[in-house]
């Protein structure tokens, strides 16, 4: 399973290095500021006698240079806050990228997508957040803290020991929100899961939701999550608020607290007033931390909740495994063979071999099984049991790129992607030299389909081919399958309710290709252009063999055409 990484290693660790420096050195500035101020206090305000200008320059100057200096090093360290969490945050991505393509098509369709969205965005998110607002800042605000601390000590040990007891009581109470914080986090980010995930779907289908009239009753669902979701959210900023109310309660009581200790000190002569001030100076520069920290916890629990989140989806089984260096596969004439094959839920001890050349035709009822099996072959997924064979090497003992790389495909569940037409054309081989660009637009009529668009090959796709007539998109999808030339081809029904061009592109592939060829169809006209026939029902094969000996006898694949040819018939008449 993959892991997630530290937060805190490689750059990430010298950035890390490089805050607490940076604390140290807003310590050492604030110091300085206070040195200053109690000097300004004690030898010129208070001073009975006082008549040297050149001092309150000096003094000026210096509470300048500490302020210009504080300044630079908070920008700083907002910086290479922001860098750690994106540091880290670009690594968890292209970890989570891995995760998803390792993960088989079969996996996803169980899974929302607008729940694995919310993986590489709400979540990323939230641990930036975290990361760099959070713990980035609570890393130098504990290094300043300690150093101010420390420096007060030196200068008035019953000042330092006031200003640090009220921060603990309040950093206590704060922590007692810790549990109740994050139960509003996970549910708030539950609530916002279901929300987008049904919104996904919506967008994806709406057709189907104003064709049977449900959009107001579509609408009341989604008011019922958005109110569910306004609720958690609102619980969630309550909590929040009384985190806020503990922090600026906190430092309202150090600040008053550093006062009274310092007045006592006062009276008692164990400090002057330039001490007293000195030490307001110092609690006043806490004061923003303190305030910052306030957010430290809800940062902290919505990234637990997101990182939980992402463990279960790295967590997710894969259905295809890969061997570490695993060898590439070796390309040959393109014999294809299931030996023993069987997937749960999908197919049952399916042994079979298409021949270097051959032309398969796979049929059988819906469900029976036959995408799963032209998925097997793609290593879209593996077998539970058996050996899938190309040119006699077993895919699972080979690189996936490679086996890829020798299996063209494609199907109605494979979609255009949004872009050019010329970059859908080419997603399979990006660098194809322009004479095998030219032989597949020839073979697939793309020519005369780019006639038909106003931009030509420049023209711009949607999402899933939306804009272009299924004749189009598939004429696309069939000349992206097949550039390259693999040995084998896989072709899932795209045949179906296709117009006489894109049909007639299909019949052309069929008969000019040099590969090995599957096919899934239902039309018994197709039947004339393959070499065998493979019939499935409920996940076994149930006969194969050659076309003619198939269709002549009177087995389970003539009565499967032969109803279906009846009942087209009946429907015409």
């Amino acid at each position: 399973m993959m892991q997630i990484p530290r937060i805190f290693s490689g750059i990430r660790m010298w950035l890390l290095t490089r805050l607490v420096m940076n604390g140290f050195f807003q310590a050492i500035a604030t110091l300085a500021n206070a040195f200053l101020v109690e000097l300004a206090f004690d030898k010129i305000i208070t001073a009975a006698n006082f008549s040297s200008y050149q001092q309150i320059w000096q003094i000026g100057l210096g509470l300048l240079a500490a302020a210009v200096v504080t300044a630079l090093l908070r920008m700083m360290e907002r910086t290479d806050a922001e860098r750690i969490g994106q540091e880290y945050v670009y690594e968890l991505r292209l970890i989570l990228y891995d995760r998803l393509m390792s993960l088989s098509p079969r996996t996803l369709q169980s899974r929302s997508q607008g729940g694995v969205m919310l993986r590489f965005v709400s979540d990323l998110s939230a641990i930036r957040q975290w990361v760099s607002l959070g713990l980035a800042r609570l890393v130098v605000a504990i290094t300043v803290a300690i150093a101010s601390l420390l420096a007060l000590s030196l200068v008035n040990i019953r000042l330092a020991v006031t200003v640090a007891l009220v921060l603990t009581i309040g950093t206590i109470s704060a922590f007692k929100l810790s549990q109740k914080m994050r139960t509003t986090a996970k549910e708030a980010r539950d609530r916002l899961s279901r929300l987008a995930g049904n919104i996904n779907e919506k967008v994806g289908s709406i057709a189907v939701v104003q064709v049977f009239g449900q959009s107001q009753r579509e609408k009341r669902r989604i008011a019922r999550q958005c109110r569910e979701l306004e609720e958690a959210m609102v619980n969630r900023a309550v909590v929040a608020g009384q985190m806020q109310a503990i922090t600026e309660g906190t430092t309202a009581i150090a600040a008053s607290a550093t006062l009274l200790m310092g007045a006592l000190e006062v009276t008692a002569n164990r400090a002057t007033p330039g001490t007293v001030v000195a030490a307001m100076t110092i609690v006043g520069f806490l004061v923003p931390r303190l305030r910052d920290l306030g957010k430290v916890q809800e940062y902290w629990h919505n990234s637990r909740v997101a990182i939980g989140k992402i463990q279960q989806f790295l967590a997710t089984p894969s259905l295809v495994k890969e061997i570490p260096n695993a060898p590439e596969l070796q390309t040959g004439p393109g014999c294809l063979e299931f030996d023993d094959v069987s997937l749960e839920g999908g197919l049952h001890n399916i042994s079979a071999i298409a021949f270097p050349g051959e032309i398969v035709a796979i049929v059988g009822p819906n469900g029976a099984g036959k995408s799963t099996l032209l998925s097997l072959a793609a290593r879209l997924v593996d077998p539970d049991k058996g050996v899938i064979r190309l040119d006699g090497q077993d895919l699972a003992q080979h690189s996936l790129k490679s086996v890829r790389r020798a299996i063209g495909m494609a199907a109605l569940d494979l979609p255009l992607l949004r872009g050019s037409v010329d970059k859908n054309l080419r997603y399979r081989w990006r660098d194809a030299p322009i004479e095998e660009i030219t032989r597949v637009r020839q073979l697939c009529g793309i020519d005369e389909l780019l006639a038909e668009l106003p931009e030509g090959e420049k023209t711009r796709v949607a999402e899933g081919g939306k804009g272009l007539s299924a004749g189009q998109r598939q004429r696309i999808a069939l000349a992206r399958a097949i550039l390259g030339n693999p040995p084998v081809l896989l072709l899932d029904e795209v045949d179906a309710n296709l117009d006489a061009q894109a049909a007639a592109v299909v019949d052309r592939i069929l008969a000019e290709y040099q590969g090995t060829v599957l096919i899934i169809t239902h039309r018994k006209e197709r039947l004339a252009a393959a070499d065998a026939v493979w019939h499935l029902e409920a996940g076994r094969l149930i006969e194969a063999g050659p076309t003619k000996e198939l269709l002549a006898k009177d087995g389970p694949t003539s009565r499967l055409f032969w109803s279906h040819t009846q009942s087209v018939m009946s429907q015409r008449g």
